[in-house]
């Protein structure tokens, strides 16, 4: 199953995905493109795949993403390539808002998930608090955030993440729960249900 995790810049997601994916067996990470500078920290393949504006824009041409979308001044895309670790348990996609509209008119079946801060004010502060962004470009991720926040009715489950903790667990919950659905199970209870019939 795919999991497209989405929400404005500060809401979160990256942290409530990385605390799932340290829990919850049989989830993985879909890491995307970008052409954004490596920040400190960050590991090419397991964070981002980090390649030049060209290199991203000849793979655009060949059509090998299923979504992207220039975000704060760089370019952000999912490959189709890594979306065929969804076909091997649950896949979970950090994309912003935009993204999240492509991939939802080309994979009918994927489960969407926004993240919310508490509030406005509060987001304000996450912002600040990260120290990585100029002043104009917190006031940019601001706005873009006032506008992202509109979409939240196109999304299957909201997370609030006003407490960390409570937000991880919401999202690791909606994931255990999908995967107990009689859709999901329906293989796996053939031969229990097959042994009924023959004991």
């Amino acid at each position: 199953m795919i999991y497209v995790v989405s929400g404005p810049s500060g809401s979160g997601k990256s942290t409530l995905i990385g605390l799932v994916l340290a829990v919850l067996k049989g989830a993985r990470f879909s890491v995307s493109h970008t052409t954004r500078k490596k920040r400190e920290g960050e590991v090419e393949g397991r964070d981002y795949y980090f390649v030049s504006p060209d290199e991203f824009q000849k793979m655009a041409k060949r059509g090998q993403f299923v979504e992207w979308a220039v975000v704060h001044a760089a370019h952000y895309g999912t490959s189709k390539k890594e979306l065929k670790k969804g076909e091997k348990g649950d896949l979970i996609l950090d994309i912003d808002v935009q993204g999240a509209r492509q991939v939802k008119e080309k994979i009918k079946n994927a489960v969407f998930i926004f993240v919310l801060p508490p509030s406005f004010d509060a987001l304000k502060k996450r912002l600040r608090r990260r120290r990585s962004d100029s002043a104009a470009a917190i006031r940019e991720r601001l706005a873009v955030a006032r506008e992202e926040v509109k979409d939240y009715s196109r999304f299957d489950y909201i997370l609030i993440n006003d407490d960390l903790g409570d937000a991880a667990d919401d999202l690791a919950s909606i994931i255990l729960c999908r995967r107990s659905r009689l859709a999901a199970r329906r293989g796996e209870i053939k031969p229990i249900l097959r042994s009924f019939s023959e004991g």
